[in-house]
């Protein structure tokens, strides 16, 4: 309650939090000084994650890195790309995205976004013909055409990364994001499914490629004895890789592992959340909350909506301003300085052609976290305080 006897705003800023079943494993690991993955023969709190997580999103490998970007980096590196290959992303994806691209010696393509926040199928086609690679974020969440794509890409032999950051849990036709393209990349940064401040993990059914990124992960002399099968490959790959050392360690793997059994309660919680805020936005004049497609099920942890009609860029500046007013921080992503999601801040790729629908999307397209925790009142302060804003701005 505020001070003034007033609602209070809720917080949606804090991480899930650790399960208490990870402190005594912390505590052992710490008592220990066994914090890297290699030091025991077997058994460790890394190599437990990896088959815990495979058989979670029914994957023959997983391998556990210092963070999605890593895992993203690596998957290219572990295709084997030519340097200077051509790898078609979204333009609507974080800027970590396309600085894996450019680290893995790769040349990343943009792709129009609709304002459904997925790919735009016909400039992906148009795009296709020179690719060597396919880069698939989730944005979000939201998922693209996932047959549309593979159709595309099966057919000319072009390999599928999903970067699934935010999609753990999600569904598309009954099968798990991430294992519909040649490798699937999650993330367990804090404001993720699964918190772990920072770490990645990448799946594959593949073996070489699942070889290739151990070795590079930093499987180093002998290292790679300790991951179960593949061994034929490693010793095809040994010493004729570079190291990059992106593993992760035991410490990140004890807080992530008892949360592994809470995904599936999690990403319920967070469709209700969004189903819920969602149908009371949509019932505004001024804003359209876009539906999932068909095959789709999703596991959000947040929620994107659009300001619909005519907006002027002032009018989406105050509606932000007034729904900050009322506690609740609404992101318009094409509005926010600086921000890393709009794809004109990532300069470091130079110069780009413009893409049109994806800026006019990014432009009113908004973006409000909606952690599992929140109460259905919590729900319903954050719906009604950005239904009051957009009124508000419009008035």
């Amino acid at each position: 309650m505020a001070p003034d006897g007033q609602i209070a705003a809720p917080n949606v800023y804090d991480a899930e939090p650790i399960p208490l079943a990870a402190r005594d494993e912390i505590e052992r690991l710490l008592t220990s000084g066994d914090l890297f993955r290699y030091t025991a023969p077997e058994g460790a709190p890394v190599a437990l994650l990896e088959q815990e997580f495979a058989d979670l999103l029914g994957a023959r490998y997983a391998l556990a890195v210092a963070s999605c970007s890593a895992a993203l980096f690596l998957s290219l590196k572990a295709l084997d790309l030519p340097r200077g290959a051509r790898v078609l992303i979204p333009a609507f994806t974080f800027a970590a995205v396309p600085s894996a691209v450019v680290h893995a010696d790769c040349v990343p393509v943009l792709v129009e976004v609709g304002s459904n926040y997925r790919v735009d199928m016909a400039d992906f086609e148009a795009k296709l013909h020179d690719a060597q690679a396919v880069m698939i974020s989730h944005m979000r969440g939201h998922t693209s055409d996932m047959d549309a794509i593979m159709a595309l890409c099966d057919a000319r032999q072009i390999p599928v990364i999903e970067d699934a950051a935010h999609s753990l849990g999600t569904t598309w036709n009954g099968r798990n994001i991430g294992t519909i393209g040649k490798v699937g990349c999650f993330s367990f940064q804090s404001y993720k499914l699964v918190n772990a401040g920072e770490g990645g993990i990448l799946i594959t059914d593949d073996p070489e490629i699942a070889a290739r990124a151990v070795i590079m992960s930093g499987a180093y002399e002998s290292n790679w004895k300790k991951h179960p099968g593949m061994q034929n490959s490693y010793m095809l790959w040994q010493n004729k890789l570079p190291l990059y050392n992106m593993r992760m360690q035991n410490l990140s793997a004890a807080v992530i592992r008892p949360q592994l059994p809470l995904v599936a309660e999690r990403v319920a919680k967070g469709r209700f959340n969004h189903d819920h805020v969602a149908a009371q936005l949509n019932a505004c004049d001024w804003i359209d909350v876009p539906p999932p497609l068909a095959p789709e099920l999703r596991a959000p942890d947040s929620i994107q909506f659009n300001l619909t009609g005519d907006w002027t860029d002032s009018e989406a500046l105050e509606f932000q301003h007034q729904a900050k007013r009322r506690g609740v921080h609404v992101q318009v992503f094409g509005l926010s300085e600086g921000n890393a999601r709009a794809f004109w801040n990532w300069q470091f790729l130079g110069d780009q052609p413009d893409l049109p629908h994806t800026r006019a999307m990014l432009m009113r397209a908004c973006d409000v976290r909606l952690p599992t925790r929140l109460t259905r009142d919590d729900l319903d302060y954050i719906a009604n305080a950005i239904v009051d804003a957009a009124m508000a701005a419009k008035t």
